[in-house]
């Protein structure tokens, strides 16, 4: 899990670097909506949930 501290320092650095993409009048590289951001939480959740019950095919392996 991750530690509080550790979770304020990446919204602090997201916080900062969206700033420095709006002060210099480019896009930033994510989705403008709350419909792209919510499509983002659901690839975390789903990520988690299925590390959570040791569910997978590992890909790498097959290389």
């Amino acid at each position: 899990m991750v530690s509080a501290a550790t979770a304020a320092l990446a919204l602090l650095t997201g916080f900062l670097t969206g700033a420095v993409f709006r002060f210099l009048n480019v896009p930033i590289p994510a989705p403008p909506n709350a419909a792209g951001i919510l499509g983002i939480v659901g690839i975390y959740l789903g990520y988690v949930v299925l590390d959570h019950f040791d569910v997978g095919v590992d890909l790498l392996s097959y290389i």
